[in-house]
Formats: C-alpha cells, sequence, structure tokens
C-alpha cells in the first residue's frame, strides 16, 4: 500500500462512513438483453425472464446450457442493479413493492404522522487496523426496504402515502481521492427510484418536513440468535416521539411471505448454487483438500452468477467431519484431506442483492456408493421426499419435522441399525439422537430468516429435536423454507443413547459400531410453499444413480500433487509445515 499512515487513518475513516461499495457502486442497466424463452413457472408480474448465455457452457446433466442471462423485460429500462449482462437484473420496483405492503400494514395500527425509520449498516474495521472485516454486506431489514447497498445511510419512509427518502453520508470533496467522483443525491434518487434523498446531517428537518409526529423504530429479538437489532439513532432524536415496538412484527412478517420479484431473485441465486455444487460435485477426486472443495464452489458462483458473498461460512465436511453440524468454523475451517471411501457433506449457498441460498450435498467421495452409504443415504432422501411431497399451505411445521425423523427412523430399522415400534421410538426422543437440529428454515435476505416465533405465533415445541426447530408456525403460500432433514453418528449422542435405558432398547449396539467413523448425511432442498404444495427450487442430483452418473463426469479443475494421492489415512505428516 503505497499511503502513510495518516493518508491509510483517512481511508479507514472513509471506508467504515460509506464502505468500498460506494467507491464502485451498483452495477445498474445490465439486464439480459438476448433473446430467450421463458422459464416455466418463472413469470413474475407479467414480466417474461430471458435465459440466454455467454461463455463456456458448464458439463453435465443438469448443466447443459450456458450460465443464464437473466432479466426482467418489463423493467430494463428502469433503475435496477446487475453484477452484469450475465446476471439478474433487479428492478427496483422490488423494493418499492415492499414498501406498499408495509404501509399497508402498520396504516390501521399506527397514528397520522407516523414515519418508519431505519439504519442501515456500517462497515466493520479488523479489530483495530484501518482495513475492513469483510466486503460490506447491507443490514437486511434496511436493505428489504429501499435496496440501498451503501454504508452508513438511513432511510425514512412516510406511512400515511409511502414517500421514501433515503439519507447518505455528506462527505468531502476530497474524498473523491480515494473513491472515485461522488454521487449527487439526484444521482443516488434516480439510482434507487425512490421520491427524495438527503443527507444524514439534514434528517431532523427532513422528519419535520414530512409531518412526522411519530417515529417507528426498529427493536426486536432475532428468534435465532437471541440478538436484538439496532434500533435508528441520530442526532436529534430525542426530539421526536419514537415508537419502538409496533415495526418490528409488522416488517418481520412482512419479510416472511415473498413477493412474486423476490422470489426470481431467489430462484435465480438458487440455480446458481446449484449448479456450481454439481461443479463441485464433478470437481471432487480423492487426495484434494475440503477447502479447494469451497474454493471450487465461490469461483463458480462469482465468475458465472456475480455472486460476491456467500449466504454464510461454507461447510465442507468430509468423513467423520460430517457429523459437525457447523464445520468450517475458525478451528476446523475445512482444511482436511478428502480421502478415498470417504463421504462428503458440503453445505453452501451463494448471495445475491442480499439473498440467500442454501444447498447441501451429500455424496461418496470416489463416486460410488458403498452399501452403507447408500442405506443412510436413501434414508435421509426418502425423509426429505415425504416432506415435500405433504408440504402445503395449512401443514404444521413441526408435523413436517416429525414426518421426517418417522421416515428416516422406519428406514433405519429397516436396515437393521434400529429395533422396535417407530412411533415408540419417537416418544422416546430417538429422532433427536441421529438427527440434533430442526428440519429447516425460513430463507430470505438472511439465510435463517426472520419470522420464525413472532408473538402471534405457536410457541417454540419443547421436545428433544423439535425444539431445535427455527419455526413452529404452520405453512402459508410465498413462504421460502429449507427442507433438511440429516442422519449424522455423533459419537456422544450415540454413547449417551446407549447409556439410555429408554433410548438403547431402540439400538442393535454391534450394528451401530460400523458407523462410528461414517460422518453423517444432510439433504438440503430451497423450496417455495405455493398454493397448492411445495416448489422445489433447487436442481442437483438427489438420487444415488444421479449422483454416481453426474460423478462420471469429471471435469479435472483440481489438479492433486501425486504426493497427496497416494495418502489414504490423513495427510503427510510434514504437510503444514
Amino acid at each position: 500500500m503505497s499511503t502513510n499512515g495518516a493518508q491509510r487513518a483517512l481511508l479507514m475513516g472513509v471506508r467504515r462512513t460509506f464502505g468500498r461499495s460506494w467507491v464502485r457502486g451498483v452495477r445498474s442497466g445490465g439486464g439480459g438483453t438476448g433473446p430467450g424463452a421463458a422459464r416455466p413457472g418463472a413469470a413474475v408480474a407479467g414480466a417474461a425472464v430471458l435465459l440466454t448465455g455467454l461463455g463456456p457452457p458448464p458439463r453435465g446433466p443438469l448443466c447443459t446450457s450456458p450460465p443464464p442471462v437473466w432479466g426482467l423485460r418489463r423493467h430494463r429500462s428502469s433503475p435496477g442493479y446487475s453484477m452484469g449482462p450475465h446476471t439478474l437484473r433487479v428492478p427496483m420496483e422490488l423494493f418499492a413493492l415492499n414498501r406498499r405492503r408495509l404501509c399497508e400494514a402498520l396504516r390501521p395500527r399506527v397514528p397520522d404522522g407516523a414515519v418508519v425509520l431505519l439504519q442501515g449498516g456500517d462497515e466493520v474495521p479488523l479489530y483495530c487496523t484501518d482495513v475492513s472485516y469483510n466486503e460490506f454486506k447491507q443490514e437486511a431489514f434496511f436493505q428489504w426496504l429501499c435496496g440501498v447497498q451503501e454504508v452508513g445511510c438511513f432511510v425514512a419512509l412516510r406511512v400515511s402515502d409511502g414517500r421514501c427518502v433515503v439519507f447518505v453520508p455528506r462527505l468531502p470533496a476530497e474524498y473523491a481521492v480515494w473513491m472515485g467522483k461522488l454521487r449527487t443525491l439526484e444521482e443516488f434518487k434516480s439510482k434507487y427510484a425512490v421520491e427524495e434523498t438527503a443527507f444524514v446531517d439534514e434528517i431532523p428537518a427532513v422528519l419535520q418536513s414530512l409531518g412526522a409526529t411519530e417515529l417507528l423504530v426498529l427493536r426486536g429479538v432475532n428468534s435465532d440468535s437471541g440478538l436484538t437489532c439496532k434500533a435508528a439513532s441520530f442526532d436529534g432524536i430525542d426530539k421526536f416521539k419514537v415508537d419502538y415496538s409496533t415495526l418490528h412484527p409488522i416488517i418481520s412478517e412482512c419479510r416472511v411471505i415473498k413477493t412474486p420479484l423476490e422470489l426470481e431473485v431467489i430462484r435465480y441465486v438458487v440455480r446458481v448454487s446449484s449448479e456450481a455444487h454439481v461443479r463441485v460435485m464433478k470437481s471432487v477426486v480423492p487426495g484434494m483438500m475440503e477447502y479447494q472443495a469451497e474454493a471450487v464452489f465461490r469461483h463458480y458462483v462469482y465468475q458465472h452468477g456475480g455472486c460476491r458473498h456467500v449466504s454464510y461460512t461454507c461447510i465442507c465436511c468430509s468423513g467423520n467431519n460430517g457429523a459437525v453440524l457447523h464445520y468450517g468454523h475458525g478451528g476446523a475451517p475445512n482444511d482436511c484431506g478428502v480421502m478415498d471411501g470417504d463421504m462428503c457433506l458440503f453445505d453452501m449457498g451463494a448471495n445475491y442483492y442480499g439473498y440467500a441460498s442454501d444447498i447441501t450435498c451429500s455424496f461418496p467421495v470416489n463416486g460410488k456408493f458403498t452399501a452403507d452409504q447408500r442405506l443412510i443415504y436413501n434414508a435421509v432422501l426418502k425423509a426429505n421426499l415425504a416432506v415435500m411431497n405433504a408440504a402445503k399451505p395449512g401443514v404444521s411445521w413441526v408435523d413436517m419435522h416429525r414426518l421426517a425423523n418417522r421416515v428416516m427412523l422406519g428406514e433405519m430399522a429397516a436396515g437393521g441399525l434400529l429395533k422396535g415400534d417407530v412411533d415408540d421410538m419417537l416418544k422416546a426422543g430417538l429422532g433427536a439422537v441421529f438427527q440434533p437440529h430442526g428440519l429447516g428454515h425460513f430463507m430470505g435476505l438472511d439465510v435463517h430468516d426472520v419470522g420464525g416465533y413472532l408473538d402471534k405465533d405457536p410457541p417454540r415445541p419443547t421436545e428433544p429435536g423439535v425444539s431445535k426447530l427455527r419455526t413452529a408456525r404452520v405453512l402459508q403460500p410465498g413462504m421460502v423454507l429449507t427442507i433438511e432433514p440429516g442422519c449424522y453418528f455423533v459419537d456422544h449422542l450415540l454413547d449417551a443413547a446407549l447409556a439410555d435405558p429408554v433410548k438403547s432398547k431402540f439400538l442393535v449396539a454391534d450394528q451401530i459400531a460400523r458407523f462410528r467413523n461414517f460422518g453423517g448425511v444432510r439433504i438440503e432442498d430451497d423450496v417455495l410453499i405455493t398454493e397448492t404444495g411445495c416448489e422445489d427450487l433447487t436442481k442437483v442430483p438427489r438420487s444415488v444413480e444421479e449422483i454416481e452418473k453426474t460423478m462420471k463426469e469429471k471435469e479435472g479443475g483440481v489438479e492433486i500433487p501425486s504426493h497427496i494421492t497416494k495418502v489414504k489415512h490423513g495427510l503427510p505428516s510434514n504437510w503444514h509445515h
């Protein structure tokens, strides 16, 4: 870096105030222009989705055409976000519709003069340095309301008529040296298609001009993390009446039900992630490292889908690591060798314009299932398919969790690992021994999306395993969830079950013993609840036969040194030296 210490401090101050994303801006006007047919089931508000392609085509039965160009025909000349002509173009109308929905939900509950005020995210420095912790990602509620990508911003929404004002930091002219030409307020107004823009230091005056008699500010607890979302705060807020309780449950409920425009973004990012998982599946060979699979995925979704971010830490397990639910953390950063005969469990999802995907694929490293691998995989797959066939409006998600457990335990009993009546197994909590997590979760702008346990909804169950559910709600059209049953052989859970007089009577101990180093299988799909059932948005090989066929079509994209391919039971002793 050529700057001196003072210059670096100035630059970090700029970044903390307004972010790297402000330097480059968000590309707009890059919608698809090539010819193409509308994808069945993907028409959105009368806008046909164009499917054309650029670049070399991915190979394989599920990727027989080039990476798709996605565009919304009706919005091509209007403000929008894209990462180039080969990516989905998202119209700003998506956020205008979100604002209209929120205003309609709030009007019966708030006084005249009520104004929603949200504060966007800030860039976080890496400890005490002048370097950003990571590429900036916008706060999800703020993103949902206006789509603004820059840091340090606010948004005000007058409930009575939906008038929207975006506030941006007032930057000194010399910041253009570091950030390029500074956008004007009019340029921000055009970029995000809002009624008005102003500077952050003008918030009190603008709120007065809007006739604000009460500010609706976001404060509520995330039921997954237990953390409280950040309430907006600015110099002069003490001069206004502030309501901290009304907004959170209403905007959270709005986010639970996706609009057709939101669904197109989710369809896009799930499709890109599906293709990336297929590329990974074709690239895996014995002897490579787990993180190399992560690298293949990340490269594909950025190169071909314009997805700069992933939605969560990539989980790339092989062998016994597959029994670690959130492997990939700082203490186990996908750093083991992928060995012949092991199962892979790869849980990865791209993120596009804030919208998440979340897909898990499980398959044998060498592309051929053993009898034991086939047994466990098919037990999980049958559980997944049972839920997918049963999920529809009016069905309880708790019942879907129990259905998945019932099917999986029944298949394990048929395979000789368990004995006894499945109903008795469920009553004893045996499902939680092999699947110590919930069936799935809402997905949207957060991978574990909001709205799982609002005050009006069923409370969290207390029984083992079922208590891990991230929601206990009854399904409604427009919900997007993951269906992710799993079967894991976790030593301390097995030891506890074998020592339990109730649970142990269902376990065939000598059969269970041979799975001690198996790891686990998870099959995770992203689905949309429709008016009549469930639409699977994920497009990856799922049956044993489909996986084995796909893995024969090797990409050869990861070169493995010869001394690594010879290792069968671990890495060379000097690997880290």
